[in-house]
């Protein structure tokens, strides 16, 4: 049998801490109030007798005390709990040192994965920061029962890590206004570039700028560099013109210039991207937006940039071995319109690209305009880096602004544990279901009161030089936090195991189906009603990544056991998703997927292509399906 302690460690059961424990408790009350040593043996072998794998330490000290409180040893009892919370007083004074000595010897379960167990200075003084954060978030900054909401997996309080820091979770780039307008950073005025690549280096600097000053991550549309590979095509003409008088030569030279030109600045912003440390000494979590368009004023030179970023991603970059690999970042979004979805469009060619690219090694994930545009009034706009949208914010003139605003904070909800509680019976699911998502609420709006008051000078690159807004010194960022500019979002997860628990079969039923539908839709009119009680805009981000799933359910499989099909895996399904136990062909997956997609405004959908890779001509009617059904959809194969 193991004990989880309150970190989250898991131990041994000690038997002898137990009687320890009683027995001070026994010195502190008078001799008949005590318990005797067979007394105390039998409450240790009721707790053995239980016969269950693990322990959550409280659950231990609760049945000591019940057993005390039926031997009818009161004050005993009393004291006992005394000596609980008098050593809960000691706890809370000082959380962090066992855990950043745990990072020290690099035997800390929640940073594992990193080569050899070891991880770099940069990353160590990071995660140390990190730890320190988190016990004044879990002991002072937050409620208490938002604290214990998160330690029993009710709720995920993302990134509390960061909470006591000035800074936000992530953002779209107003990448137009810095680079046509210029910008500011670190005291230094950088002008609008002259060409592509002075424009993709001052791009990738930015990106560093705003990753070390919030912790999520950020989108760029590509379309904004057309301009700068245009400036760099006229520089070569006028150039080549000066010594060259015959204009045929003078073009075909300043192409070939300009090929090079463009090569050496996609280059720039792989490299970059992937060999820069920002926060936790990592690559910045970017996303690049390609959105191919006939009508824009710089559609050849988009065309060109986003035909290469595609072809430079499938060659990749040489690791330390010098062997070719794909590279993690930036992430990779390409959207299908009418004239690119394989049916004889201007940028077929480029959609086929996408999808070489996509089935070798991914990325980029597709995104149908036409489905956009029917969820989102027309409007076409890059995701968040987890695959959440942002709520529609018109400007003045009622354009629908999309650039330069940016996420607040996310909380995720445990759907599976309300299943369980609710033990099959819907009436007190949808009960639980209410009462949680008032917490859900309260923990987000700490989310977006500890950004109140805070002043444009915290991070000058986000709040006065253009990446978010372009603010006065000293002006706090209140506005933009209501009204709709920013938002904070819902997570969830286990959609499929909620179904299971409470309807005993799965979502991709029609019963299933119709109960998933309702969840999801009762989560939505939570999040109206809270935007038009708080003027902040809420949407629901339908990703509660793998981490937080994983840790959802080894909680409950310690709290509730092994209920198969549901605590026995090794985490929950993420939002919507089908159940990796559930047998489905890609496309009635991207079909069954695609109706849940459209109620959660967001979120992607995963499908495992397999053979396809070999089937070009079937995943490019995979991929017309998705123009056609689905929001955003990811091609992967399973290795």
């Amino acid at each position: 049998m193991q004990v989880i302690k309150r970190d989250g460690t898991t131990v041994d059961f000690d038997r002898n801490k137990i009687r320890i424990a009683i027995e001070k408790a026994n010195a502190s009350v008078d001799e008949i109030d005590r318990i005797d040593a067979s007394g105390i043996e039998e409450i240790i072998q009721h707790i053995e007798a239980c016969r269950k794998n693990r322990y959550l330490v409280e659950d231990i000290q609760d049945m000591v005390e019940a057993k005390l409180m039926a031997a009818g040893k009161y004050p005993l009892a009393k004291n006992y709990v005394i000596y609980r919370y008098t050593r809960a007083l000691v706890r809370k004074q000082n959380t962090t040192d066992e855990s950043i000595l745990r990072l020290m010897r690099s035997t800390n379960q929640a940073y594992s994965g990193h080569e050899g167990g070891t991880l770099v200075a940069a990353t160590l003084r990071d995660y140390i920061a990190g730890e320190v954060s988190k016990d004044l978030t879990n002991r002072i900054l937050l409620p208490e029962h938002i604290t214990k909401a998160h330690e029993e997996g009710v709720l995920h309080f993302h990134d509390a890590d960061y909470f006591m820091q000035p800074i936000f979770n992530s953002c779209i780039i107003n990448i137009s206004d810095m680079l046509d307008n210029g910008t500011v950073m670190n005291g230094c005025l950088i002008e609008s570039p002259k060409s592509f690549q002075v424009a993709c280096t001052v791009l990738t600097q930015i990106i560093a700028g705003v990753a070390s000053n919030q912790y999520g991550g950020q989108s760029v549309d590509i379309r904004h560099l057309g301009k700068y590979l245009r400036r760099s095509y006229f520089k070569f003409k006028k150039q080549i013109e000066a010594i060259c008088p015959d204009e045929s030569l003078c073009e075909k030279i300043a192409r070939i210039q300009l090929h090079q030109e463009l090569c050496s600045g996609v280059q720039t912003i792989h490299y970059q991207i992937n060999t820069l440390m920002t926060t936790k000494g990592m690559s910045p979590f970017v996303t690049i937006f390609m959105n191919p368009q006939p009508d824009h004023p710089y559609a050849e030179e988009n065309a060109m940039i986003i035909e290469e970023l595609l072809r430079q991603r499938m060659t990749g970059i040489k690791n330390e071995q010098g062997v070719y690999v794909a590279p993690g970042f930036p992430k990779l979004v390409y959207v299908l319109n009418e004239h690119n979805n394989l049916t004889g469009g201007q940028y077929d060619n480029l959609t086929r690209l996408a999808l070489q690219c996509a089935a070798e090694h991914t990325y980029p994930l597709f995104i149908s305009a036409k489905q956009m545009g029917e969820i989102f009034e027309g409007a076409v706009f890059a995701p968040l880096s987890d695959n959440s949208f942002l709520s529609l914010y018109p400007d003045l003139d009622d354009n629908y602004v999309s650039e330069g605003r940016f996420n607040q904070g996310v909380v995720s909800l445990n759907l599976p544990q309300i299943g369980i509680l609710a033990k099959g019976d819907e009436q007190t699911f949808w009960q639980l279901l209410n009462e949680r998502l008032s917490l859900c609420y309260e923990a987000l709006m700490c989310r977006h009161n500890a950004l109140k008051g805070i002043k444009s000078d915290v991070s000058p690159l986000h709040w006065q030089h253009g990446a978010i807004a372009r603010l006065e010194k000293g002006e706090t960022i209140d506005k933009l936090l209501t009204g709709g500019y920013s938002t904070l979002s819902l997570g969830y997860a286990g959609l499929y195991e909620l179904t299971m628990l409470v309807k005993g079969c799965s979502h991709t039923t029609a019963v299933g189906q119709d109960f998933a539908q309702r969840v999801l839709a009762r989560m939505n009119d939570a999040l109206q009603q809270w935007s038009l009680e708080s003027k902040v805009h809420f949407t629901l981000c339908a990703s509660a990544t793998e981490q937080v799933c994983q840790r959802f359910a080894g909680l409950d499989r310690a709290r509730f056991g092994r209920i198969d099909g549901i605590t026995d895996q090794d985490q929950y399904t993420d939002c919507y998703h089908v159940g990796c136990t559930v047998p489905m062909e890609a496309g009635k997956k991207l079909a069954f997927e695609s109706e849940l997609q459209r109620i959660a405004l967001g979120g992607i959908t995963r499908v495992e292509i397999g053979a396809l890779r070999e089937q070009p001509e079937e995943l490019e009617k995979l991929l017309h399906f998705i123009y056609e059904n689905t929001l955003f959809a990811e091609l992967y194969t399973q290795r």
